[in-house]
């Protein structure tokens, strides 16, 4: 066999797993690492490759959405009947796909969006199954950890009756060997992408080198941070200087905040330390009452969908995945508001389904809310909270 087929092969080897190492491309193609680095050197020079992780260059249109952080299975257990603490409840049991990272993928996949997955997975079922699953879904996840004698991680949720959720239960220790060290190894494939979504089951320090990088190349992809629970709120560094936009909810601004926010001017103020802080944008989702956002120095409100609740689950990784979705559409340019009548349109489906991430009744759904909508949308007061 000739040198320019050994060369083609390589090649296709490469387009098949951007981060095959030299070491399997040379035993797969009984070549020398000398001959290897050759070959890819050469197809560098052509410009058929760009650098280290082989990432092939693509107009921005087909950039797609990296979301970095967990995929889980899921686990959901809900009562038949009213839920009673302290006592055995008969219980409905099922298990989906999940994870705020993955979520957000499947999301937006489902938007018809080029999307990337880095996570960690395990070596067990759970582990393949989740791969085979997001293959199937058309999530790359071929920059993903596979972790060897490891459990995927795994998120057990309680629900009531009405499908609201009372308890959560992640084991999720995994996700610390997404360090610093494996983004750096995965720059490449950052580089590329039309926008960077990661949630806070990273490590501390993972998350200050996105921010980090995003503050040093901001002419590269926006980063917007999702928030998964009060406690890992820790994860978050103070200098948020470099982050386009943090989604969380109103107790895990509280917790940020380090004090109770039981009204809007409280929401208001937390909002505003964040911005201080260094993050452009903030939203702040509050459930079934419609969440607030950041713009112009004001706070601005949106009622959610009123709707009949099926299921809670996912419903704010439905959303974070409309208001990314948002932002590339309009190339990061369209007010927020825009962005968030999206994500509680997407929202309201998924509440009403089952599925951890429904299935779009409507191709159009998104397409269907326009600027001119969001502008003359009056929405309604918004709540004035306690601390109930």
């Amino acid at each position: 066999m000739n040198e320019l087929s050994k060369k083609e092969q390589l090649y296709q080897l490469i387009h098949a797993n951007p981060f095959i190492s030299q070491q399997d491309l040379a035993a797969d193609l009984g070549l020398s690492r000398s001959a290897v680095a050759g070959h890819i050197a050469s197809l560098i020079r052509e410009r058929r490759l760009l650098g280290r992780a082989y990432v092939l260059p693509a107009p921005r249109e087909q950039r797609p959405v990296v979301c970095i952080g967990a995929a889980n299975v899921d686990r959901k257990l809900r009562t038949i009947a009213a839920l009673q603490a302290g006592t055995s409840n008969p219980a409905t049991a099922s298990e989906a796909y999940g994870g705020v990272a993955r979520n957000i993928a499947e999301n937006l996949a489902r938007l018809h969006t080029p999307v990337a997955l880095l996570t960690a997975l395990g070596d067990d079922g759970a582990g393949r199954a989740l791969q085979d699953h997001a293959q199937a879904t058309g999530i790359d996840t071929r920059g993903s950890l596979a972790l060897a004698n490891t459990a995927s991680g795994t998120y057990t949720a309680i629900l009531d009756a009405e499908g609201e959720l009372h308890v959560a239960l992640a084991d999720m220790a995994l996700y610390d060997q997404l360090t610093p060290e494996f983004l750096a190894s995965r720059a490449p494939q950052r580089a590329a992408a039309a926008l960077t979504v990661a949630d806070l089951n990273l490590p501390r320090d993972t998350v200050a080198a996105l921010i980090d990088s995003a503050r040093a190349d901001a002419a590269g992809a926006p980063l917007v941070l999702v928030a998964v629970s009060q406690p890992k709120m820790a994860r978050l560094p103070h200098d948020l200087h470099g982050v386009r936009l943090l989604i969380l909810n109103r107790a895990e601004l509280e917790t940020l905040a380090g004090r109770p926010l039981p009204t809007e001017a409280d929401v208001r103020a937390a909002c505003a330390e964040v911005q201080q802080r260094g993050a452009r944008d903030v939203i702040v989702t509050c459930g079934s009452q419609g969440v607030f956002h950041t713009r112009a120095g004001q706070l601005v409100w949106l009622a959610a969908h009123q709707v009949k609740v099926v299921d809670v689950t996912g419903a704010g990784d439905a959303f974070s995945a409309a208001v990314c979705w948002s932002l590339v559409q309009e190339q990061d340019s369209a007010d927020l508001t825009l962005a968030c009548r999206r994500g509680l349109a997407l929202a309201a489906v998924t509440v009403q389904s089952a599925s951890t991430v429904a299935p779009l009744p409507d191709a159009g759904l998104l397409d269907n809310i326009s600027d001119t909508d969001a502008a003359h949308d009056p929405g309604h007061a918004a709540p004035l909270y306690t601390n109930a």
